[in-house]
């Protein structure tokens, strides 16, 4: 019997795979990388072909131990880590630190955890692609260089903890640049005017339009003055009608970045949140026996192609015709083009199986896995069905030389609408944004019709500056730019949100006054780094080492010539100069001194302080939204402090409550509380007390003590003991559970793991 070893990057779908394979395949897992390059150092020979110094990962060795012991038993191995570059790599690096038992070794993909997909993939094994791993090298080695070379002069200059990323400070970059925009915007004024319109029982609104030839913007109230003392109110005639039809096309399958964008506006799912339930769904979900065990849900969630296989566009369709009926399954097969920079190795982000219904298997998954599973099926199924059909009218009425418009349409088919409808910033920017469960529809007009105008509606605007960026809206731009691919985006949020350069206003994002000042010495010092093209364009160098048109060490040698003499001149132009962060200013004043109080950031962190310190030491604990917190009053106890004299007061620690001196700190006297149980003393009859001691351990004594020595550390309860009426105690630990009786004489005892006497 062979003995096979198949050796995946995540535990989870061990389950699965196992089950497809059978007994003579022996199913374990990487967990991720084996090996990387060092924290402490560079790791990096630039002067030997920028050759990297591997090392295994620290905590790593047991795994190690087993995967080398597994693959000596073995007699064929396979490398079945995901299908990208990171993947690749990964099984190089297995390969690196099996040695002479990788000659067994071949590599396998599959796109989706399936038993067709797994059991056909271990029948087609492969070599490891070296382009692939040396693009995912290349792209490690880049960003090492310039984390570690750029991160130390940010130390130097501004503070230490501080990073720079190549990917990372372009995200910054971009939404600093937008802060800026919002800071300079001018509002303009404009007027819009609203006439309510009826003849017999016809009844509609219209909205100042133009005149006959354009449109007119209304840019103050003197115009929009004249243009109500010019119309009068009984004369609105219908101009013009226009009738139309428009077929509305669905949108493509999903890519990793449009499933983030949706997964942000229709769920409110963050990009980490939304890859982590799409890395459980892919790697598969334990549907019950009703449909055969564990299954992988959806194919690979790192993507940019927009292919998906004949098999299920067949089945798509199949089941199409057979739910909606012919009318809704186009005639022609719908096939998306993709990007010609994406990487077309996988499918778009579908389900392994339509027939795997949402409402069908929602039992078997969690409300978040239900939410973007449903949200996944929903646009794959609707990305195959016919367009939407609708009936559109847009009528101008006349009143002395002033064109009012009404507009309005109705759906005449639903289409792909029946399963799907995109968010409201993916559509066309149509004059009326589209919904396909409510029309806006108009009554039966002809021309030359007279309306009157039951009511006229001046109102005032202005014009709003572009709004920041939300998760959804910065990935857009990320991907429109060129900027990283797929499996980057949700690193990149995390990345710039746990350094601090950016924060979460809500859903958007937000530069703080330390990612301006990072941006700021980036433009300045490092402008290559930040340029968007520059960028883009090292994404795709990347992207030509994977198909073999150029080598890793050409597109390292290109970048460090250029990147090496940025930081020489930097390093030279600023030598010793400190950079000062400004304190975030708040609308809070502080009312011992009267200044506008900063943001600071503390042990359990922000908090609002006075901006005189040392001089005035004021502060404020802020909530979660940067609001001062509601200071609660302080409870002080019937009884003062033994040392000074003082007020002792309730104080809270990780240990509990206490009372402390209000004198603190010229007095660090404190008394831990004793609470009252309403239990009495088995021995005197007088009240349990609840204590602590030194160390914080939680006892139990009598409140006479030292009178009366009972002690004990199980909590009493409410129950008496029915042999002696004495106060019953539980224990209570990992290995015990049981009641038993406070007085030593007393035998009486109840076990309550095994729920006997």
């Amino acid at each position: 019997m062979a003995n096979n070893l198949v050796i995946l990057e995540s535990p989870g779908k061990i389950g699965a795979v196992k089950s497809y394979l059978g007994s003579n395949y022996k199913v374990i897992a990487s967990v991720g990388h084996v090996r990387d390059l060092p924290k402490s150092t560079l790791g990096i020979d630039i002067d030997n072909s920028f050759a990297p110094h591997y090392i295994n990962i620290r905590g790593k060795g047991d795994l190690i131990k087993e995967l080398r012991k597994e693959a000596k038993n073995a007699d064929k191995i396979f490398f079945a880590t995901d299908p990208d570059r990171e993947g690749e790599a990964i099984s190089w690096h297995l390969a690196a630190i099996l040695g002479d038992d990788a000659k067994k070794a071949k590599r396998v993909t599959f796109n989706e955890i399936t038993k067709n997909a797994v059991k056909e993939a271990i029948k087609h094994p492969r070599s490891i692609d070296m382009n692939l791993v040396n693009s995912q090298q290349a792209r490690r080695i880049l960003d090492r260089i310039v984390g570690y070379q750029i991160s130390p002069f940010l130390w130097k200059t501004v503070k230490s903890g501080l990073s720079a990323g190549r990917v990372q400070s372009v995200a910054t970059k971009i939404l600093v640049e937008r802060e800026e925009e919002i800071r300079k915007f001018i509002p303009s004024e404009y007027w819009n005017i609203s006439v309510e319109l009826q003849h017999d029982d016809k009844h509609l609104i219209a909205n100042y339009y133009g005149d006959a030839d354009k449109k007119i913007k209304i840019e103050n109230q003197e115009q929009a003055d004249k243009i109500l003392f010019d119309i009068k109110a009984d004369s609105f005639k219908v101009l013009n009608l226009k009738n139309g039809t428009k077929r509305r096309a669905p949108q493509p399958p999903f890519i990793t970045s449009s499933l983030q964008q949706e997964a942000s506006r229709k769920l409110n799912f963050q990009s980490q949140k939304t890859m982590k339930i799409a890395q459980e769904l892919y790697e598969g979900v334990n549907l019950g026996a009703e449909f055969g065990g564990v299954h992988g849900l959806i194919t690979y969630m790192r993507t940019d192609s927009l292919r998906i296989s004949n098999e299920a566009q067949t089945s798509a369709r199949e089941y199409i015709e057979e739910k909606y009926g012919k009318e809704y399954r186009p005639d022609k097969a719908r096939i998306y083009k993709t990007k010609s920079n994406a990487q077309d190795a996988h499918e778009a982000i579908r389900p392994s199986k339509v027939s795997f219904e949402p409402s069908k298997i929602k039992k078997h998954l969690s409300n978040e896995q239900f939410k973007l599973y449903k949200l996944i099926w929903d646009r794959f199924l609707a990305s195959q069905m016919s367009s939407a059909v609708i009936d559109t009218v847009v009528a101008d009425f006349d009143n002395k030389g002033h064109v009012f418009r009404a507009s309005g349409y109705t759906v005449k088919f639903l289409g792909y609408t029946a399963i799907y409808t995109e968010s409201n910033d993916i559509t066309d920017n149509d004059e009326e944004q589209f919904n396909p469960s409510r029309s806006v529809s108009l009554p039966k007009l002809s021309n030359g019709e007279i309306f009157n105008a039951i009511d006229v509606k001046p109102s005032q605007h202005f014009t709003e500056p572009p709004p920041r960026y939300d998760e959804a809206s910065l990935i857009k731009f990320l991907e429109e730019k060129g900027i990283g691919r797929p499996s980057t985006y949700a690193p990149i949020l995390t990345v710039i949100l746990s350094r601090g350069y950016v924060v979460r206003e809500g859903k958007s994002l937000k530069p703080t006054q330390l990612g301006e000042v990072i941006t700021k010495i980036m433009n300045e010092h490092f402008p290559d780094i930040l340029n968007y093209k520059f960028t883009a364009n090292m994404e795709d160098n990347l992207d030509t080492i994977e198909s073999g048109e150029t080598t890793l060490e050409t597109v390292l040698s290109d970048f460090y010539e250029g990147f090496k003499k940025e930081l020489d001149k930097a390093t030279e132009r600023l030598g010793n100069q400190n950079i000062e962060v400004p304190a975030e200013e708040t609308d809070i004043i502080c009312e011992l001194c009267g200044s506008k109080m900063v943001v600071k950031n503390g042990r359990f962190g922000k908090f609002a302080a006075c901006p005189n310190y040392p001089k005035c030491k004021n502060t404020k604990t802020l909530d979660k939204n940067g609001n001062v917190a509601e200071v609660k009053p302080v409870e002080k106890a019937d009884f003062k402090c033994e040392v000074c004299g003082a007020d002792m007061v309730l104080r809270k620690s990780r240990y509990g409550e206490f009372y402390a001196c209000s004198n603190y700190p010229k007095c660090k006297h404190i008394k831990n509380i004793e609470k009252k149980t309403n239990m009495n003393c088995p021995k005197c009859g007088a009240e349990i007390i609840k204590k602590q001691t030194k160390s914080k351990r939680q006892f139990y004594s009598c409140s006479k003590y030292p009178e009366c020595d009972f002690s004990t550390w199980d909590a009493p309860t409410a129950s008496k003991c029915p042999k002696c009426s004495k106060t019953v105690l539980e224990k209570k630990n990992k290995i015990q559970h049981y009641l038993y009786c406070s007085d030593k004489n007393c035998d009486y005892k109840v076990d309550l793991n095994n729920e006997s006497k």
